[in-house]
């Protein structure tokens, strides 16, 4: 798990921060296993599977609280059983560690209460 990510905080993306290089990007998905690069390059994404629609709305709501605490905010998809993530930074179309630092986190909360 990727527990350095976890411990850190998402920064302010109003014209700051950095976009990540290709080799920056590879380097941090080799700690998000079952994160995907979308094929752009310019978000991550997962998938993840419950086992009725009430355990995803929960799931749903899980991660709009951890989103709203560190002030970045993912697009999520939601359906019977289903909850899907994709992160990008919106303000440069692009990704930033912002993005790895939020799906670590939602990894370490979210996968432990997969059943």
């Amino acid at each position: 798990m990727p527990e350095a990510l976890t411990k850190e905080t998402c920064g302010a993306c109003h014209g700051e921060g950095t976009v990540l290089s290709e080799a920056e990007i590879a380097a941090l998905m080799a700690e998000l296993p079952g994160w995907e690069v979308a094929p752009d390059g310019k978000a991550i994404t997962r998938r993840y599977t419950f086992k009725d629609f009430s355990a995803a709305l929960a799931c749903v709501n899980h991660i709009g609280a951890l989103a709203e605490g560190e002030g970045h905010h993912p697009d999520l998809t939601l359906g019977w059983g289903y909850v899907g993530v994709t992160l990008t930074t919106h303000h440069f179309s692009a990704l930033t560690r912002n993005d790895f630092i939020l799906a670590a986190k939602i990894e370490a909360e979210i996968s432990g209460q997969l059943p």
